[in-house]
């Protein structure tokens, strides 16, 4: 019988790396996704142009940071769990941002869809924390 076991389950750790270097990756191109296309986006989305740059250069930085914990060899249990609470405050500033700003149907939708991918990624986040605490 051959048993397949995938890196996140081989290695308590696995789980917590693989969102954290995912969530990393795709925070750093959303923001050079907002820091290159801020003007575009802000006339499609019905939202102000350097609320979007800043907003990039956030999540540029924030990528970073990110990136940094789930590259280290001994992974910090604390840097991650700071991450799932910016994850957290970012998803809940993005709700209050497509609620009480005025925007297109396609700027909610934006926002809305990047705060439920950030969701995610504090949710795998957290159930790695767990699982690697066993």
């Amino acid at each position: 019988m051959t048993t397949q076991v995938s890196a996140a389950t081989a290695n308590p750790a696995g789980l917590l790396r693989f969102a954290l270097r995912l969530d990393a990756v795709a925070t750093g191109a959303m923001g050079v996704l907002l820091l290159l296309g801020s003007s575009f986006l802000a006339e499609l989305l019905g939202l102000l142009a350097g609320l979007l740059l800043g907003a990039g250069v956030v999540l540029v930085v924030f990528a970073a940071g990110v990136a940094t914990v789930g590259l280290r060899r001994q992974l910090s249990r604390v840097g991650a769990w700071e991450i799932v609470v910016i994850n957290a405050l970012w998803v809940a500033a993005s709700v209050a941002v497509a609620a009480t700003l005025p925007t297109t149907g396609l700027g909610v939708a934006f926002v809305l869809v990047q705060a439920a991918v950030v969701a995610v990624f504090a949710e795998l986040q957290v159930v790695g924390l767990r699982r690697s605490a066993r």
